[in-house]
């Protein structure tokens, strides 16, 4: 139950993260919120640690926390590209959903498989995963952009590994100094790829706030993400976080007003079904 729970503060932490990083992408661009966004989460967790006295981690789950937020960064980069080039309604659900059903494969190899319901649950909550990120075009626009599916389902392979990894960095306890690790990983790649691309790094001082927010909110749904998986199983952890666009396109619809397509309003439905189907 306790995984349930914290699978779906994780969830809701991470969708309004998004919300509100994708409000700052608009204000500072894309990289540049991300960016200050681990910087600002990173610095917020050196003082967690010192407050808590958190013991260090030891070299290999060091390892694994620095090579998931690496693959994390990875993935949300190879994203946000996609995105760029292609057609947003194929990148959000192709990745979203690979990056749900890679943690449940490797959870049934190293835990077993999980009760019936639960099981069942799975497929409802993959369903809502693909659904709700979709537009109104939906499985159409899929079927006529094949050759757009490359860069999504990379990054989605990027964001799995950060589930398993992380899952693994984190299974002999502690929290904060993974995520410092996994922070760190992900902000010596962002900041090679600024460097590479030589981009404008100055921001305007009335957009840290959104950007902190932002930075908060994103460490929220890793830290309840660590907690699901420390309280029960991989598998439960990661499909229950990865409903998170349900939340991110709830929060669009209530302060922005965004109109819902009707396979957003599936992908819900399907989602409440999955979690009373995983809590049963």
């Amino acid at each position: 139950m306790l995984s349930v729970i914290f699978g779906l503060a994780s969830a809701l932490s991470w969708g309004a993260g998004d919300f509100t990083g994708g409000l700052a992408a608009r204000k500072v661009g894309a990289f540049r919120s991300v960016f200050y966004a681990e910087v600002i989460g990173i610095l917020f967790l050196f003082i967690v640690v010192g407050a808590t006295g958190e013991s260090m981690l030891d070299s290999r789950s060091a390892l694994f926390a620095l090579a998931a937020g690496a693959l994390g960064t990875i993935g949300l980069m190879l994203l946000y590209h996609s995105m760029a080039i292609g057609v947003m309604s194929i990148a959000a659900p192709v990745s979203a959903l690979l990056a749900a059903t890679l943690p449940v494969v490797v959870g049934m190899f190293t835990e077993g498989l999980p009760d019936f319901l639960t099981l069942i649950g799975f497929g409802f909550a993959l369903f809502a995963v693909w659904m709700v990120s979709q537009s109104e075009g939906g499985v159409k626009d899929i079927l006529s952009h094949l050759s757009d599916l490359k860069l999504p389902l990379l990054a989605g392979i990027g964001f799995g590994f950060y589930f398993v990894l992380m899952h693994e960095a984190t299974s002999s306890g502690g929290a904060f100094w993974p995520m410092i690790f996994s922070r760190t990983g992900g902000i010596t790649l962002i900041t090679t790829y600024l460097l590479i691309t030589r981009a404008n790094w100055k921001i305007e001082l009335s957009s840290l706030p959104i950007i902190a927010v932002n930075g908060i909110l994103d460490l929220g749904g890793n830290f309840f993400f660590i907690l699901a998986g420390q309280a029960g199983r991989l598998d439960v952890a990661s499909v229950l976080s990865s409903l998170f666009p349900g939340a991110t396109v709830v929060l669009a619809w209530i302060f922005l007003k965004e109109r819902l397509n009707r396979n957003q309003w599936i992908g819900i439905a399907a989602a409440l079904t999955a979690i009373v189907l995983m809590t049963i």
